[in-house]
């Protein structure tokens, strides 16, 4: 069987990771987890997976939860194409304000998974007709230790890939979310 690979992303700690797909005749096979090799790489303990269904133009994001709830997050595409994007919000990182988008879609031969680690807001845009993200998660979900940011803020400048004048089918709870804000940013202990 092939192996596993694994590269840095342009943001301090982010990640991708490629698992390998076997495709015959019948279909395809492959390993969704593998405990050892999330551990070889440095990730923390994965404790919830999360799945979500959206439709072309749904923007989810961007979230995080705040300590002591804080998640890194292992995320894939099931099904469909997604703009997925990561924007560190560690004080203390030299990525700190950056974003980057990664495409995550389904593919022949490989899935493959970004990781976000913990002080990183996170969301994505639906690309395809249809998609389902499936997201491993380092801590339970906490309803009180919900937060985010707005998609569009302009401090942080995501280019979602919207067409012109289009805009995103939103929550309303992510339509509420405010802009960042240093002053108080939950991250300022990592």
């Amino acid at each position: 069987m092939s192996s596993y690979r694994w590269e840095p992303l342009s943001l301090d700690g982010a990640i991708l990771l490629h698992s390998p797909k076997y495709t015959d005749d019948r279909g395809f096979f492959l390993e969704l987890f593998r405990a050892y090799l999330c551990e070889a790489i440095g990730f923390p303990p994965f404790v919830q997976d999360n799945l979500s269904f959206s439709r072309q133009g749904v923007l989810r994001g961007l979230h995080f939860q705040r300590p002591p709830h804080a998640q890194a997050k292992l995320v894939t595409v099931l099904s469909g194409h997604v703009q997925d994007v990561l924007v560190d919000l560690r004080p203390g990182s030299p990525t700190y304000k950056q974003w980057i988008a990664v495409d995550l879609k389904v593919q022949e031969r490989e899935l493959t998974w970004v990781y976000v680690p913990v002080g990183f807001a996170h969301g994505f845009l639906v690309l395809s007709e249809e998609a389902i993200v499936l997201y491993r998660c380092s801590a339970y979900y906490h309803p009180d230790a919900d937060g985010g940011i707005r998609w569009d803020d302009p401090g942080i400048g995501v280019q979602w890939r919207l067409s012109s004048g289009q805009l995103p089918l939103l929550s309303s709870k992510d339509a509420r979310l405010p802009y960042f804000d240093e002053a108080s940013n939950p991250f300022f202990s990592l």
